[in-house]
């Protein structure tokens, strides 16, 4: 077995197993904590549940003005890494491919070019932020080995993936492994460190919303 069958067969059957079984778990776990019952009565004017819910969640999407200018920066280059990864997650014709094979699902792709200039605006706005993290006191304060283990699993498939398609430093069979075993790592990882974000972020801030929402809280 070469190193691209091992990347394509156990190594990533695996990773979508630990993916699966992880967010699931973590979701399961999360949603059936005991939880006190709610024995007040809503404000009078309250929103209904799912309004505050949404905009619980849509209100988070931008910091309050309060906040805005110590937050402006970060806020965008957040904003500018997740939009690139999701351009090129879900723009690249061989990930389509992927979700096909998975799903049954497609969609168009994106131009090649296009996905190659959002890799490096996103690699280069995952280093700003690793960058900004190391030298904000506060940031590195409160930083842990979760935050920079959920940066490097996320920043290395950029890496990877931009080497295999620039054909750099070995063969495309080889680089193509690399990159899918970079994939492999960062789905084994994702339900238990930070990254889980990206669906708790859904739970969360609607939450919030709602509880506020009903005590008459501006949301």
């Amino acid at each position: 077995m070469t190193l691209l069958d091992f990347a394509r067969g156990p190594a990533l059957s695996f990773a979508y197993a630990v993916f699966v079984f992880g967010v699931a778990w973590r979701l399961v776990s999360l949603l059936l904590l005991p939880r006190n019952k709610e024995l007040s009565q809503a404000k009078p004017g309250a929103p209904s549940v799912f309004s505050a819910a949404v905009l619980g969640f849509v209100r988070h999407l931008w910091p309050q003005k309060a906040y805005l200018r110590g937050t402006l920066f970060a806020t965008l280059n957040g904003y500018v890494f997740h939009l690139g990864l999701a351009i090129i997650v879900f723009g690249l014709a061989q990930h389509i491919l992927v979700f096909q094979s998975l799903f049954g699902i497609n969609w168009p792709n994106l131009p090649s070019s296009l996905i190659s200039v959002a890799a490096v605006v996103t690699l280069a706005s995952l280093v700003v932020a690793l960058v900004r993290r190391l030298t904000s006191p506060v940031l590195r304060l409160i930083s842990t080995g979760n935050d920079y283990i959920a940066w490097f699993v996320t920043t290395l498939p950029v890496i990877t993936g931009l080497l295999a398609v620039s054909h750099l430093g070995a063969p495309y069979e080889t680089l193509l492994a690399i990159h899918i075993l970079s994939i492999a790592l960062l789905l084994i990882v994702f339900p238990f460190g930070k990254l889980m974000h990206a669906f708790l972020v859904f739970l969360t801030r609607t939450g919030t919303g709602i509880f506020y929402a009903r005590r008459g809280a501006e949301i």
